[in-house]
């Protein structure tokens, strides 16, 4: 995780009174979860030795690595079918009709 560069002014105010520990850096959100899933999470984190925060944190920052995973383990696939490396513009060719056979179907 990135470090939030912070004023002297910013770590001041936060070693007085009033500091909640979000920085500027960091958002809070509201999330609806039903009650036992709440449950189950609080007992993950506890299990842990961790807030409810950093596993949720944690939980969205692994499902989002292994999308770009397995985005690029596709894109690997659809380069050796068609012969052509990843990563370059313009695919071209029938690279449209490839991507749509080989899309997941959920």
């Amino acid at each position: 995780m990135q470090e939030c560069p912070i004023s002297v002014a910013e770590r001041s105010f936060r070693l007085g009174d009033g500091n909640t520990g979000y920085t500027r850096c960091m958002a809070k959100v509201m999330v609806s979860l039903p009650d036992e899933v709440l449950r189950a999470v609080d007992v993950e984190a506890d299990r842990r030795g961790t807030t409810r925060s950093g596993l949720l944190r944690e939980w969205a920052e692994d499902a989002l690595r292994s999308r770009s995973l397995e985005r690029a383990r596709r894109m690997t696939a659809i380069g050796r079918k068609t012969g052509r490396k990843t990563g370059k513009a313009g695919h071209g060719g029938d690279s449209a009709e490839l991507l749509k056979t080989m899309r997941p179907q959920r």
